[in-house]
């Protein structure tokens, strides 16, 4: 790996300062960056030369992406050592992290949620904790539900879904607009009567 570009350069300097906002250490997030925009995998040593890091951080911060299953170990013929790519579609690189922060901290709530509901309140401060609990724990299925559908869609699709934005809305509202159309009335008084 040749120096970094200062286009390059200002890329990974900026994941590292990022990475904390992330919930991941700057070093691992320098890592990554370097890893995304570079044209080849790279190894070990590579990233610790060009990024002026230890060997050691580098393969600590290497563990942690590969536990994220943000890099991909590869290995070349002729070469025993390790080398490491990132995909290069930003959206695999959304859904793997998204997957991986729901498995690390969405399961784990709902699991103490739904513990938490089970429960028989004894009191009525207990009670009232508990509804509301019972509203997050709805909330966040609801929201589980849609991810896991999201999931499913194509690159593409997913694309189009975030360009409509504001304009999903309108298309909701759309069947109780040609209804009242279709009645004559107007919403309120739909509402009223």
């Amino acid at each position: 790996m040749n120096a970094m570009s200062p286009l390059v350069r200002s890329f990974v300097a900026h994941f590292g300062e990022m990475g904390s906002r992330w919930g991941i250490n700057r070093t691992v997030g320098q890592i990554y960056a370097l890893i995304f925009v570079s044209p080849q995998a790279l190894n070990a040593d590579e990233i610790a030369e060009c990024l002026e890091f230890s060997r050691s951080n580098v393969s600590m911060g290497l563990k942690e992406l590969q536990a994220w299953r943000l890099v991909k170990l590869r290995h070349l013929p002729g070469d025993r050592r390790e080398y490491f790519e990132a995909p290069s579609d930003a959206w695999e690189i959304f859904r793997t992290l998204a997957e991986e922060r729901r498995r690390r901290e969405i399961e784990p709530t709902l699991s103490m949620l739904r513990n938490a509901l089970l429960e028989t309140p004894s009191i009525e401060e207990d009670r009232i904790a508990q509804e509301r609990m019972r509203g997050m724990h709805d909330l966040i299925e609801l929201l589980s539900t849609w991810f896991d559908d999201v999931q499913k869609m194509d690159s593409q699709t997913l694309g189009q879904l975030m360009k409509m934005g504001s304009k999903v809305q309108k298309m909701l509202e759309l069947p109780g607009r040609i209804g009242r159309a279709v009645t004559g009335k107007s919403a309120p008084e739909e509402s009223a009567g």
